[in-house]
């Protein structure tokens, strides 16, 4: 659901109606995308019933899983001095975070720079993902206009065969997000995806770094969000070029896109030499209601990353 996942282990043999020839003992673990812990129980054999192992079991498990959250807690766990549990713990630095990125063991991690709203209790988010190689003020002002076009009209209503009515109304939280893997291009190397971070850090604003190249893909773990894309994006996305040249696949996945929850906000871009807007492409009729044209007259901005790379020499 974009927000940060905790996943939990927990596995035992404990009392049972019959005896058992080897220990009562129980193992938990917990993962986060900085924390890995795990943990090993043994019980002193007959000293409880089935419902007290179950019980301090299980109180320990919550109390792992506080942990893990990071929320203060205070368990009576009811082991014995006896009883210890064989702990191990181990931190991921950033590096490492984003190394298990980069080859998918985590979906996303993110920088939460901007200030104001917390990240983690918006139900949704206005998207504008790019390699920002470099970052510009045309990224700045889209995303900008975007999210004034979402969470200050009254709402942008999604209508779709497979949802009665969706909104994205005024709790929607905007981003920028980079892909560290790319569809057509070498993965990006820890280095350069810090060296992209700190462009945002230094203009204060969130940025999400992503497993994820295909929209698809950022839709499931994004669900509700609004993405913000260029009129040149809008092309390719609906291009069945893109989808082994299949009309149905193309519509077959962008539709998986709209059961999601999910819209694309349409800025307009230079085309083949030409500046377009959503309004002069065909659009499938099965996915108009999911793509929301932003107009010339909110954002026009001709400046690209290609062409600050031709100027810089890079």
């Amino acid at each position: 659901m974009g927000s940060p996942v905790l996943g939990v282990g927990f596995t035992g043999s404990l009392a049972s109606s019959r005896p058992k020839l080897g220990d009562h003992r129980f193992h938990l673990s917990t993962r986060t995308a900085d924390r890995l812990w795990v943990s090993t129980v043994t019980l002193s054999k007959g000293l409880r019933t089935r419902e007290q192992e179950d019980k301090v079991s299980s109180h320990i498990l919550l109390k792992a899983i506080a942990n893990a959250c990071r929320v203060p807690a205070t368990f009576d766990s009811g082991l014995t001095e006896s009883e210890v549990s064989d702990e191990c713990e181990k931190q991921f630095d950033e590096d490492q975070e984003l190394e298990q990125l980069i080859n998918g063991q985590i979906y996303f991690k993110i920088y939460p720079f901007a200030s104001g709203t917390n990240m983690s209790t918006a139900e949704r988010k206005i998207i504008l993902s790019g390699s920002f190689n470099p970052l510009h003020d045309g990224h700045l002002k889209l995303l900008e206009v975007a999210a004034r076009k979402v969470n200050l009209s009254t709402s942008i209503v999604l209508y779709c065969p497979f949802l009665p009515l969706y909104v994205i109304c005024g709790d929607a939280y905007p981003c920028f997000e980079i892909p560290a893997v790319n569809a057509d291009k070498p993965p990006l190397t820890v280095s350069q995806i810090k060296d992209r971070v700190k462009q945002f850090e230094k203009v204060g604003k969130t940025v999400i770094i992503s497993s994820q190249p295909y929209f698809y893909k950022k839709a499931e773990i994004f669900p509700g969000s609004a993405f913000v894309i260029g009129a040149d994006t809008a092309v390719r996305l609906i291009n069945p070029k893109y989808y082994d040249g299949d009309h149905k696949k193309m519509l077959e996945i962008l539709i998986g896109c709209k059961k999601t929850g999910c819209i694309f906000l349409v800025g307009g871009r230079n085309v083949d030499g030409a500046f377009k807007v959503l309004e002069d492409f065909d659009i499938p009729e099965e996915l108009r209601d999911m793509f929301i044209s932003i107009p010339a007259d909110k954002f026009r901005v001709d400046i690209s990353s290609t062409d600050l790379r031709k100027s810089f020499g890079m």
